[in-house]
């Protein structure tokens, strides 16, 4: 299984991060080649969603469940855990917003991620975590600037 952790501190409230970050119906935006589908919104444990990730026939669907929600305070971090449901990738991921002084936060993001086939999963392991790494860096920079766009416009 391939681990990869990225983060960013973003000069924005973790609420605003997090009402951003945790609105899975936008990650399609940020994510290249990615479309995003939300098929049961509870507004936290229970959401249930799926990116479909890809071109033409070479696209594949990542099912993801949440299965941990703890919304951020001003003195205490906030965590969203997922588990994914099947497909190509196997895992689990978590999202995590710590506030920071100063109307500030930080955002990490960590995978933990296997593709269906052992043997090429094993094979791409250390790929795979460099890969998750860039790609979810690049990411959380797209996020950022929206949110702090956002906690300027307040």
């Amino acid at each position: 299984m391939a681990r990869f952790t990225a983060h960013r501190e973003i000069a924005a409230p973790a609420q605003v991060v997090w009402d951003l970050v945790t609105d899975w119906s936008r990650h399609g935006d940020w994510v290249p080649l990615t479309q995003m589908t939300v098929t049961e919104d509870t507004g936290g444990v229970g959401t249930r969603f799926t990116g479909r990730s890809g071109l033409g026939p070479l696209a594949f669907d990542d099912p993801m469940v949440v299965t941990g929600w703890e919304p951020p305070t001003s003195v205490r971090a906030g965590t969203a855990s997922l588990r994914k449901e099947g497909g190509v990738v196997l895992g689990t991921a978590e999202v995590q917003v710590v506030p920071l002084p100063g109307e500030r936060c930080r955002l990490r993001w960590t995978e933990d991620v296997a593709v269906l086939d052992r043997r090429l999963s094993r094979a791409i392991t250390l790929p795979l975590a460099v890969g998750g790494r860039f790609a979810f860096g690049a990411v959380l920079k797209k996020v950022a600037a929206e949110a702090e766009s956002r906690a300027q416009q307040r």
